[in-house]
């Protein structure tokens, strides 16, 4: 007696669900207000990050410009290989979010004064919080510019995971930064990027999110 036939099991492709303009424009605003935030914590800590960010940091500690000033005019660069690498949408959701993300820096420390705050709970707390708000752009394909397009631009290219490229990015920034930073400083900014670097490598794999 012949065996029955196995059952063919039948492939059920989901397909991609393209996001909402009013699910991008949430996205946008959401993300960029936790990165925001983030930045507060470090810079009333007196820490830094890396990328872009970390350099307009850098810039701000030297130089007395503001910080947001410093990150929008870092950024103006990048927008060129956006483009041509990304794509029109990509560049122009990332422009949004920078504009809103140096408003937000120079305008939040008005609103938000923490009296006591301990470096490595910043370093814990604002590198979750920064993980957070590159997630939801990224997941919106968008991006804060800089560091953070190159490592997407390798992740979607060469299947490059954006948190290990991210993680050794900010990690030279901030080891160039022991030239201007107290090295005690220096020390509690690796590990917020190592948190941030971290959540994204776990968080943000390639395939793993079909949302466009």
């Amino acid at each position: 007696m012949d065996a029955p036939a196995p059952a063919r099991t039948m492939a059920v492709s989901t397909p991609s669900l393209r996001h909402s303009r009013l699910e991008d424009i949430q996205a946008l605003c959401a993300g960029t207000l936790f990165v925001a935030m983030a930045l507060v914590l470090f810079g009333q800590a007196g820490l830094l990050t890396g990328g872009t960010a970390g350099a307009a940091f850098l810039l701000h500690y030297t130089t007395g410009v503001g910080m947001g000033l410093c990150f929008f005019l870092l950024n103006l660069p990048f927008y060129g290989f956006a483009w041509k690498q990304m794509g029109g949408e990509f560049t122009i959701k990332t422009f949004a979010a920078i504009a809103l993300l140096s408003v937000l820096t120079e305008t939040a420390p008005r609103f938000v004064t923490i009296q006591a705050l301990h470096p490595a709970f910043a370093a814990v707390f604002g590198g979750l919080m920064l993980g957070t708000g590159c997630l939801f752009l990224a997941r919106h394909r968008a991006s804060l510019g800089g560091a953070t397009v190159v490592a997407l631009y390798l992740q979607e290219r060469r299947g490059w995971r954006a948190g290990k490229v991210q993680l050794a990015i900010d990690c030279s920034v901030l080891l160039a930064a022991l030239a201007v930073v107290p090295p005690a400083r220096v020390g509690w900014s690796v590990l917020g990027a190592m948190v941030m670097g971290g959540f994204l490598w776990i968080n943000h794999r390639p395939g793993r999110y079909v949302g466009s």
